[in-house]
């Protein structure tokens, strides 16, 4: 079976062109990985940042809180004693605020990192975000 030039041409352009276009794709798969392996790797050293701040925190209330502690610090001069709805409501505007505050943190952690993604993108992708 004798084949025409035209279709051997044919072939061989399509299967250049798959090439062309596997090759691209490999390419592009690894930028987005790449991409996607710098943002995960921001976002968790972000959560270590945190996980060892909340460490530190509970470690210095509990040294605060010993026994040894309490008995080497200066006493303050002798009042009465606080209310308790009062101390209640101390301790938890004093929750609210640092919620509030972790909270915004993360919204810009997640913005940041969301930012990053799209940035990392458009460089895959040649485009401007």
């Amino acid at each position: 079976m004798d084949v025409p030039a035209g279709a051997r041409d044919f072939v061989k352009k399509a299967a250049g062109t798959a090439k062309e276009r596997s090759t691209e794709f490999h390419a592009r798969s690894e930028k987005v990985t790449e991409a996607i392996e710098t943002a995960v790797t921001g976002t968790v050293t972000e959560v270590a940042k945190i996980s060892r701040n909340i460490g530190q925190a509970l470690s210095m209330t509990r040294r605060r809180s010993s026994p040894a502690s309490r008995s080497s610090r200066p006493r303050p001069p002798q009042r009465s004693r606080p209310d308790p709805v009062d101390m209640v409501r101390a301790r938890s505007e004093l929750f609210m605020t640092r919620a509030k505050v972790s909270a915004e943190y993360v919204g810009k952690l997640v913005a940041d990192g969301a930012k990053s993604a799209q940035d990392n993108l458009a460089k895959v992708y040649g485009k401007t975000a």
